[in-house]
């Protein structure tokens, strides 16, 4: 009785080299995120290499352990140009954040009584 999911078998092993070298790289990126996080000289720009970084391993992600590599390349395009527009979204969203530090700063705590 053959029905039609014989058709698709098995679509690729992925060599362990492969998988321990996508792990290292991430491994590798983690540690450049929190490096470069505790920069001060980096300031302007830190949340912009941070969100790159991130954007990077999704992409490792998304393409090896997710097996979009051997995919089709429309869905690695898809997926990958999601993940990227996310992280746009994202990092313009985390700029801002700087503009009202020191609105937040001189507030003082005392003020704000909550309501019930």
């Amino acid at each position: 009785m053959s029905g039609h999911h014989d058709d698709h078998g098995f679509a690729h092993p992925v060599p362990l080299r492969l998988l321990v070298g996508v792990f290292v790289a991430l491994i590798a990126l983690t540690i450049l995120t929190v490096v470069t996080a505790g920069r001060p000289e980096l300031r302007p720009f830190g949340t912009w290499i941070a969100m790159a970084i991130a954007t990077a391993k999704g992409l490792l992600v998304l393409a090896v352990f997710m097996h979009l590599w051997w995919d089709k390349k429309f869905n690695l395009i898809v997926f990958g140009s999601a993940f990227l527009f996310v992280a746009l979204f994202i990092g313009f969203t985390l700029t801002d954040t700087q503009h009202y530090q020191n609105v937040i700063d001189v507030f003082p705590p005392d003020k704000y009584v909550p309501r019930r």
